[in-house]
């Protein structure tokens, strides 16, 4: 029996939940909706939608720690965002680079035929940027 599924949401604990969500809305057009505060935990969140129907949330708590910062470890890799042309990747990688963020890999066209770079995030989450 297959069933219909879609992933509703990707979450992310994030340090600054403002500075994350305006790096999501400047660079890939995110939608936001209000801020939620639970006052008993300290949990703070946004929704980010993008034009394609995905959604990020956003999640913050002051006792969220740092987590390990090794190149490769299990667990989610990265999320990837679909541009539409390779002259979008180079210039939001060119942008991002300009504007001070990290470029983890320069734009290419990899062996199993994605043009794609990566950055990264304030909080040095791996963003693929593809066609």
């Amino acid at each position: 029996m297959v069933i219909f599924m879609k992933i509703e949401h990707i979450a992310i604990w994030v340090s600054d939940l403002d500075l994350i969500k305006d790096f999501y809305q400047k660079y890939f057009g995110a939608t936001s909706n209000n801020k939620y505060h639970n006052t008993k935990t300290g949990f703070t969140s946004y929704f980010l939608s993008f034009e394609g129907g995905a959604r990020i949330e956003i999640m913050g708590r002051p006792d969220i720690e740092e987590n390990n910062t090794s190149k490769s470890q299990f667990g989610y890799a990265h999320i990837a965002i679909s541009l539409g042309s390779k002259e979008k990747v180079v210039s939001l990688t060119e942008q991002v680079r300009n504007d001070g963020y990290q470029v983890y890999s320069e734009p290419r066209t990899t062996g199993d035929g994605y043009f794609e770079s990566v950055i990264k995030d304030p909080d040095g989450n791996l963003i693929e940027i593809t066609v």
